[in-house]
């Protein structure tokens, strides 16, 4: 059985935390062009339960994965552990 690390990105949520490629703003208009074209393409999954996007997380099998905990502190869950 693998162990796989999972990072919590709020609301009981999680991903496993060695797939993560990038975590980034969402405040950009590139990212939220970005967004769109994921979620036109089925590869978004939005883990905020309605709350304020913050952070969007992609995912090394290319998915985007948004969550309303800062980007800052997801960054700092990762290098905690």
């Amino acid at each position: 059985m693998s162990n796989k690390v999972m990072l919590n990105i709020g609301f009981g949520n999680s991903v496993e935390r060695d797939g993560v490629s990038v975590i980034v703003q969402p405040n950009s208009a590139p990212i939220k062009r970005f967004i769109k074209r994921k979620n036109e393409d089925g590869f978004l999954v939005d883990a905020t339960m309605g709350k304020k996007l913050r952070a969007v997380v992609v995912m090394d099998n290319g998915f985007a994965v948004l969550s309303a905990i800062t980007a800052a502190s997801l960054i700092s869950r990762i290098e905690d552990e």
